[in-house]
Order: C-alpha cells, then sequence, then structure tokens
C-alpha cells in the first residue's frame, strides 16, 4: 500500500467519523430515557450502536472494497487491510445522558494500526493520526503532557468487567500509591485521545478490546507518548492490558501498575 492509498484511508477516516458522530448526536439527543437494553455488567446496547456500525462498514465498503472490517456490535474478519470501529465507545455514558462518548474507526495494514479517528460529537472535537504524519486535534497538532513528576500526574484508570473487581481495586491502589491523581471517564478511547492530546497523563486498563484502542494508540504514539505493546499475545483480535503515558512518567508509572510483562 503507498503513502497516498493510505492518506486516502485517513481521510476517509476522519469524514467517516464525523458523519457516524452526527448520527450518534442525533439519537443521543432524540433517546428516551429507560429504553436502553443492558448486554452485561459494562456494555450497553442501543438502537443507535447498529445504526452507526451499519453506517460506518456501508461508508468503508463503498470506498475501499477490497479491505475488510472488524466491528464490536457485528464482528467481522481480519485481513492484510482491515478497518477495526467501536460505533459508540462509552455507552454507558450515552445510555445515561452522559455526554461523554465517541466514535472510534482505526485502520489496520498488516497488523499494526497505522490510522486513527476518534469523533466526540457533543464536543465536536475530531482526533486523528496517521502513522508517520503526526496527530491532530480538529487540524491542531497534538503533543503529549510534559508532566516528569509523578506526584503531579492525573492518570485516568478504566474498568473491565473481564476481570475480578479485586484486581481492579488493587491496580487502582498501586497507581494512587504512586502519588499520581485518578479519574475514569467512562470511554476508553476518549482516554487514550486525552493522554495524546495532553489533558490527562496517562491511561491504564487491565483489559480492552482491539476497537477501543487500535485509533487511540496511534494517537498517542504520533503525539510522543509510550505505550505498552498492545498487540503482544494476539491482542488485535483477543484484546489486551493497555497503559499509555507521557515519557517522563515511564519509569515511575509503568512498574507501579503492575501491568509489564512478567
Amino acid at each position: 500500500m503507498t503513502d497516498h492509498e493510505l492518506d486516502i484511508r485517513y481521510l476517509a477516516a476522519c469524514a467517516i467519523a464525523r458523519e457516524a458522530g452526527d448520527v450518534a448526536r442525533r439519537f443521543f439527543e432524540t433517546r428516551e430515557a429507560g429504553t436502553f437494553q443492558l448486554k452485561g455488567h459494562q456494555d450497553v446496547l442501543t438502537e443507535a450502536d447498529g445504526a452507526i456500525e451499519r453506517l460506518v462498514t456501508g461508508r468503508l465498503a463503498e470506498a475501499f472494497p477490497g479491505d475488510t472490517c472488524v466491528g464490536e456490535e457485528g464482528g467481522g474478519r481480519y485481513s492484510a487491510a482491515t478497518w477495526v470501529i467501536d460505533p459508540i465507545d462509552g455507552t454507558a455514558n450515552f445510555a445515561r445522558g452522559v455526554a461523554h462518548f465517541c466514535v472510534s474507526i482505526a485502520f489496520v495494514r498488516d497488523g499494526r494500526p497505522v490510522v486513527g479517528a476518534i469523533y466526540a460529537p457533543m464536543s465536536g472535537e475530531l482526533f486523528a493520526a496517521r502513522r508517520g504524519g503526526g496527530a491532530s486535534v480538529n487540524g491542531h497538532p497534538m503533543r503529549v503532557s510534559a508532566t516528569t513528576d509523578i506526584r503531579q500526574a492525573m492518570i485516568e484508570v478504566g474498568w473491565s468487567a473481564r476481570r475480578p473487581m479485586t484486581d481492579h481495586l488493587a491496580l487502582l491502589q498501586r497507581v494512587t500509591a504512586t502519588g499520581a491523581g485518578f479519574r475514569r471517564g467512562g470511554s476508553g478511547a476518549l482516554g487514550l485521545a486525552y493522554v495524546a492530546a495532553g489533558r490527562s497523563d496517562g491511561y491504564c486498563e487491565l483489559h480492552m478490546q482491539p476497537w477501543d484502542v487500535l485509533a487511540g494508540l496511534v494517537m498517542v504514539e504520533e503525539a510522543g507518548g509510550w505505550a505498552l505493546d498492545f498487540l503482544a499475545d494476539d491482542g488485535l483480535k483477543q484484546g489486551n492490558r493497555v497503559l499509555v503515558c507521557t515519557p517522563g512518567l515511564k519509569d515511575a508509572l509503568a512498574p507501579a501498575t503492575g501491568l509489564l510483562p512478567k
């Protein structure tokens, strides 16, 4: 695949993420409280999920018929050129009227994420990155924060129902024991985008699915951040632990979380 073909996919990801996000915003503004269905302890099924994923996969199939798609709702298959889609990341927020959610689209070439677009429709922010081309938010360059003192850091600690609550609490305790502050926003994709934008100094979670991570991972790395190898141990298909941060915090935060490989 040439750089020109990758550039076309980058522009397409940005445009489709905006279009899909506008649909998500309309669903959000017209939804009725109490009409959502719970899929599990954490995930929420809404009509919007299916509608938005169909929109995104349809647009991508029309533009790039040789590529494959993998979506949170509809599944799919990986190939040498695969789009990985989360139609609404932060569905629990969405369903409960909290305006912190996004559409996430990543393009994976030969098993490595190379394009990411994350659109937060309620704030109108498009976070985007292309491998080797930098990262931006609404066209303005993004860089991770310059924080080097863990005691001044703000770390987002995600929660996964795929791990016992005792493990999550232990992770939270290890992070706070460093002296860092913590928060949880309820959208892992936006959590990674916020690290790339310098709004948080790090993000960690015991397990995340690839559609929640891949777009933001490109952004963090292109914005100068450090990331644990999410692709290890078949993370591309099975998900994995996640840790990203500003380089100045790596030596303090990475061992403290206990997420480094044994």
